[in-house]
């Protein structure tokens, strides 16, 4: 099928909360924009180094990923972050890859956000179109 990437939106969901209690203004909220490569063959969201350090996600653990060709990777992973597209989000730990590996939307989170890649448009959809059909959160 080809790459196909989507803009998503990153927030540290710590920020929310402490914005939620007042204890920081919602201007200090971190977040960023990513032009993420749809990766349905990853099971949840893989930054890299540079991200986890702009969104300030604390990490929380380490595993061995394995990376497109096979090979093993030792990574991070962290706290649940916040990820937004259009007008559906979902919430995830990510996984850390090292260098500049390109931001992956894995399958969970596209799967939570009710979401597929449209095999002839190569974009991502809404599985059922506007209707969001979802567990409750």
């Amino acid at each position: 099928m080809g790459e196909v990437r989507t803009e998503i939106t990153l927030v540290n969901i710590e920020d929310i909360m402490k914005a939620r209690n007042g204890l920081i203004p919602e201007s200090e909220i971190k977040r960023l924009t990513a032009n993420a490569v749809v990766d349905t063959g990853a099971w949840t969201l893989v930054i890299n180094e540079a991200i986890r350090e702009k969104l300030g996600l604390r990490v929380e653990g380490t595993l061995d990923t394995t990376v497109a060709g096979g090979g093993k990777v030792p990574s991070q992973v962290t706290e649940r972050v916040e990820i937004r597209w259009e007008d559906r989000d979902s919430s995830c730990k990510a996984v850390v890859l090292p260098g500049e590996a390109d931001v992956l939307l894995g399958a969970l989170p596209l799967e939570e956000m009710d979401l597929m890649v449209h095999p002839k448009t190569r974009e991502v959809v809404g599985a059922h179109g506007d209707t969001i059909l979802s567990v409750v959160k």
